[in-house]
């Protein structure tokens, strides 16, 4: 025999409790809006910003790391002053020019994060700038001040580099986020001053080359200098004309 099924009128007293009620779909839409939401991770050429600026600190090490392999090896030529010196200064020149092609190809190709990278390509070039410096002051001249200045003073091709190294050091000592807070607007002027320092490192190595009557790397360079002075220039005439 089935059980009787119990009858469907309830008393009052023990009517059970309703239920709470769903939140409403925009009550869910709001508090969903309200929440806070992680913000995605920068990234540059589909990587992660900070894997990037490790790939790219171990690509600037690279000529430092083939120098120091080199001298292990003895095989840094017949000549090592020399080709140490005539090394770091065209790795300085690289360095530049790859610090003046972020804005560039930041647009070119798409990646705002590219500006993120800068100051490091900034601070290399100053540090090869310094590996230069280093080895004709220690090795070529043997920290023989005198015989130094009459260098600057009597050889063209050392005074404009010499300018160039000087020019460098406010622009690397400005590089950090405290002294573009405390500068404000001079710290673009300031920074400005690289077109002059890769103008002065050009000619420095134009006149080093003339020697030997060797146009071809240095012809590359300044060529690659005179795209990007046009491209900063049609973007300021744009401007201007707005």
């Amino acid at each position: 025999m089935p059980p009787v099924s119990p009858s469907p009128a309830v008393s009052p007293a023990v009517s059970p409790r309703p239920a709470a009620a769903a939140p409403s779909s925009a009550a869910r839409g709001g508090a969903a809006a309200g929440a806070p939401r992680a913000a995605a991770a920068p990234k540059v050429f589909g990587m992660p910003l900070r894997t990037f600026k490790i790939l790219l600190f171990i690509a600037f090490l690279y000529p430092l790391a083939r120098w120091v392999y080199l001298g292990v090896t003895n095989d840094l030529t017949a000549n090592p002053v020399e080709f140490l010196t005539r090394s770091s200064g065209t790795w300085t020149l690289v360095t530049l020019l790859i610090t003046l092609v972020i804005s560039p190809l930041r647009s070119w190709i798409k990646q705002p994060m590219l500006l993120q990278v800068r100051r490091m390509c900034g601070l290399f070039a100053f540090f090869y700038v310094c590996l230069h410096l280093t080895t004709y002051v220690w090795w070529d001249q043997w920290f023989d001040a005198i015989a130094i200045v009459r260098d600057v003073i009597k050889r063209p091709f050392i005074t404009v580099g010499f300018a160039a190294f000087l020019l460098l050091i406010p622009l690397a000592v400005t590089s950090t986020k405290g002294w573009m807070r405390r500068l404000g607007r001079r710290w673009q002027t300031l920074h400005k001053l690289i077109y002059l320092i890769v103008t002065l490192g050009l000619l420095h190595y134009w006149w080093q080359k003339a020697g030997k009557n060797d146009f071809a790397t240095v012809g590359i360079y300044t060529a690659v200098f005179a795209v990007l002075m046009a491209w900063r220039v049609q973007r300021w005439w744009k401007g201007r004309k707005r």
